[in-house]
């Protein structure tokens, strides 16, 4: 067992020193880092499309054996198009490799703490996918903004249109007008456009980079439009409508979910509240619970239940719309 803690251990440290190198190395060029920034906004960001873009495919880490590996599994592609909605300026490698070493370090954190071989799987993959956790509250928060500023975006890209502008320049006007990430998802596509990729692929582009389903239903209209004919005009305004109508019947879901949701927390949180409560007043009486190995079933089993319990209260409260 000791020789299994001391591999553990040296692998542990050995993938934290090459993490922290490749955190310092793209922070130490700041150059290289804009540029590629730059590059990227300009690159076909959807895989298994037709190529378009000024560079070949966008680099998934910046050590070329990992980099090659990383290419060859199609779901590191999928993450790393995860990445490009969070918007993260590192590199998917990075995030790998920092899951990677907080598995490695949770598992055996678990194994020193309960002396069970057992429970350094499930410490592993709770530690391990804390990076990606954090991307994923990125993603959401980056998605709910984009949601919000997207109605007055159509509205001025309506405006500029019937100011006699193409739509090509009430995307330039967007681009200038808003801020993250309305203002920088705009221009990468206004550069794409000037690049020479059609508006067509371009808003395709666009849809693979933001996660949002009213940017598809503005994408599919516009295309429609385009071989169609049509008022793009009068388009731009219906959507713009229809989203902040949306909003609105959101808006009043919530108030009237709010009383539930609250229940909900407050009887969630009862009994950890009284677990630390207990071990307060008294810390011998709840020390059989984790101590006996029926205890601490006990113990997963109502914790499995009450977050199964949460997952069907949230369920029932998300309204789509």
């Amino acid at each position: 067992m000791s020789l299994v803690f001391a591999a553990l251990l040296f692998i542990s440290l050995l993938c934290i020193i090459e993490g922290l190198f490749l955190l310092a190395q793209s922070r130490w060029s700041p150059t290289a880092k804009k540029v590629r920034r730059q590059l990227q906004a300009l690159s076909m960001e959807r895989p298994g499309c037709e190529s378009y873009s000024v560079v070949r495919a966008r680099a998934l880490s910046s050590l070329p054996r990992f980099n090659q590996m990383l290419s060859g599994m199609p779901l590191m592609r999928r993450l790393d198009r995860f990445l490009l909605q969070a918007n993260s300026r590192q590199t998917l490698g990075v995030f790998v490799l920092l899951s990677l070493v907080l598995g490695l370090v949770g598992s055996y954190a678990a194994i020193l703490l309960t002396r069970d071989v057992f429970a350094a799987a499930p410490a592993a993959l709770i530690a391990g996918s804390m990076p990606f956790l954090r991307l994923l509250m990125q993603k959401k928060r980056r998605m709910k903004k984009f949601e919000g500023q997207l109605p007055e975006a159509l509205e001025l890209m309506s405006r500029s249109l019937r100011a006699g502008h193409a739509f090509v320049g009430g995307l330039q006007m967007a681009a200038q007008e808003f801020d993250d990430p309305m203002g920088a998802e705009m221009q990468k596509t206004f550069a794409q456009i000037n690049f020479g990729i059609s508006v067509e692929q371009a808003l395709k582009n666009l849809t693979g980079r933001v996660d949002c389903q009213d940017l598809k239903f503005l994408a599919v209209s516009i295309i429609i439009q385009r071989e169609s004919g049509g008022n793009l005009t009068e388009i731009l305004e219906s959507i713009a409508t229809l989203i902040r109508e949306r909003f609105k019947l959101h808006g009043k879901i919530r108030a009237l979910s709010a009383e539930g949701k609250m229940s909900a927390i407050i009887l969630t949180g009862l009994p950890f509240a009284i677990a630390a409560l207990l071990v307060l007043v008294n810390p011998a009486y709840p020390r059989l619970l984790w101590q006996d190995p029926v205890g601490r079933g006990l113990v997963v089993v109502a914790v499995v239940m009450m977050a199964a319990g949460m997952a069907v209260m949230k369920k029932i409260s998300a309204i789509k719309v």
